[in-house]
């Protein structure tokens, strides 16, 4: 398997459970009367949704399957793991710290990717997206902060 198709399923791994984890979180922070919060995370959650279609396409055009794997659950445990506990909790800090540690793991699967070795124009939608990674990650240590 090249370097791209593993860095890709990574990716798309991290993105869709960041996809998922974002969206359960801004649901739980507009019901706890934080709508402000949950339209920052919602809009990251689509925008990760986008960024997994975009790999996917990438892969397609490649002849790659990027989408199949068999270490989803573990990223999403390595990501998202903390969500669930906080999702429970009437405390949107705990909420806000849970995404965080999910955008920590999406920035060090970035970092991971970009190390690897990317065929060109695959390395230059990784580091675009790397940036969008990086960028969202302060977003929510903002809100994390503020709260």
């Amino acid at each position: 398997m090249s370097d791209d198709a593993k860095a890709a399923k990574q990716l798309v791994e991290t993105l869709k459970d960041g996809e998922r984890g974002l969206s359960d979180a801004a649901e739980k922070l507009r019901g706890d009367g934080h709508a402000e919060w949950a339209a920052t995370l919602q809009h990251l959650s689509s925008q990760r949704a986008g960024f997994w279609r975009e790999i996917v396409g990438l892969g397609h055009d490649y002849g790659d399957d990027v989408e199949e794997s068999g270490s989803a659950a573990a990223a999403l445990h390595r990501g998202w793991i903390s969500l669930k506990d906080a999702l429970t909790s009437d405390d949107p800090s705990a909420v806000l710290k849970a995404a965080v540690t999910g955008e920590d793991h999406a920035v060090s699967t970035y970092e991971d990717a970009v190390g690897m070795d990317l065929s060109a124009g695959f390395r230059e939608v990784v580091v675009r997206q790397q940036a969008a990674v990086n960028a969202a990650r302060e977003e929510v240590r903002d809100l994390e902060s503020a709260g």
